[in-house]
């Protein structure tokens, strides 16, 4: 975004905070709820349903962005603001992808904490944003247990009653992650050195690619504003016949038009849609993050092995 733009969004979301907040404490009757829980407020829906299965039943978690949103460009409106400032505990992924929360975030006098804290950045390797770390972290289930046992401390910081089952919650969750992790590497061990290679349309998977033993390949490296450049997409193709690549990938809040030009100057196959930035409604193919990471680890083993059921 140009500097000009930045600068002119700031002045209308520093509006909104100021007007949001003023409105917070007369929010009117249907503001009114029995849920006297503590409200921890997170920024899209992947963080809120793992913040759900470390907190149980003795938090309310909400989520600014609703199921099925892009995340990257989201713009914030003054119900989100207002959210901001009731809330008791405030969490968000950090690694610069929520930049447009970061502003009012520091304009109210909430609890915060960046979830991603512990995690080993990748860098972005090219485009306007190289050099620039990563933010799909969660994409890693190694990566998550770290969120996990960082939601859980500061759950036990905001309710000290129940530290003890946030613990056991965060470890029993943490098996299940270890176990979709154990299972990809082991899924993906029969592949030879070329084929071990994920190639999808952004460049989402850094930190699966890493954890499961994966060479990277994308056709950009973050959401693009425009679509894909000849250059890109000849670049795609290149690495997709060098290495024999058996199958290629597509994220589900992006089109896959250029990908599958990669598929018809190849012949490779389109081994499938996968998910990163947003969970799906309840009865959709992902409604949780364990669904989400499940999903496109079969996916993408069943892809690049062959093993098509």
């Amino acid at each position: 975004m140009p500097k000009n733009s930045r600068a002119a969004a700031a002045i209308v979301l520093a509006g909104l905070v100021a007007s949001a907040v003023a409105l917070s404490g007369c929010a009117g009757p249907d503001a009114v709820t029995d849920d006297e829980r503590p409200v921890v407020l997170t920024t899209f829906t992947v963080l809120a349903d793992i913040a759900e299965n470390v907190a149980g039943d003795h938090l309310r978690i909400e989520s600014i962005t609703k199921p099925g949103a892009e995340i990257h460009g989201y713009e914030p409106t003054p119900g989100d603001v207002r959210k901001a400032a009731d809330a008791d505990l405030i969490l968000d992924n950090g690694l610069n992808l929520e930049v447009w929360f970061a502003q009012f975030v520091d304009s109210v006098e909430v609890p915060h904490v960046v979830v991603s804290e512990d995690v080993d950045p990748i860098d972005i390797a090219e485009d306007a944003y190289a050099g620039k770390p990563n933010p799909h972290a969660w994409m890693s289930p190694a990566n998550v247990q770290l969120y996990v046992d960082t939601m859980a401390a500061a759950f036990s910081d905001l309710d000290p009653e129940h530290a003890d089952d946030f613990a056991a919650n965060a470890q029993a969750y943490k098996t299940e992650l270890q176990q979709v992790q154990d299972g990809l590497v082991a899924d993906l061990a029969v592949l030879p050195d070329n084929e071990r290679a994920l190639v999808t349309c952004e460049g989402a998977f850094s930190y699966l690619a890493r954890d499961a033993g994966l060479t990277e390949a994308y056709i950009w490296a973050v959401n693009a504003e425009q679509q894909a450049t000849p250059r890109q997409i000849a670049a795609t193709i290149e690495f997709v016949e060098a290495n024999d690549v058996p199958a290629v990938f597509c994220e589900s809040t992006v089109s896959d038009k250029a990908m599958q030009q990669v598929v018809e100057a190849t012949g490779t196959t389109f081994g499938g849609t996968l998910y990163v930035d947003s969970l799906s409604e309840a009865d959709g193919a992902v409604p949780t993050y364990l669904d989400l990471i499940r999903h496109d680890a079969d996916v993408i083993v069943a892809a690049l092995t062959g093993s098509r059921s």
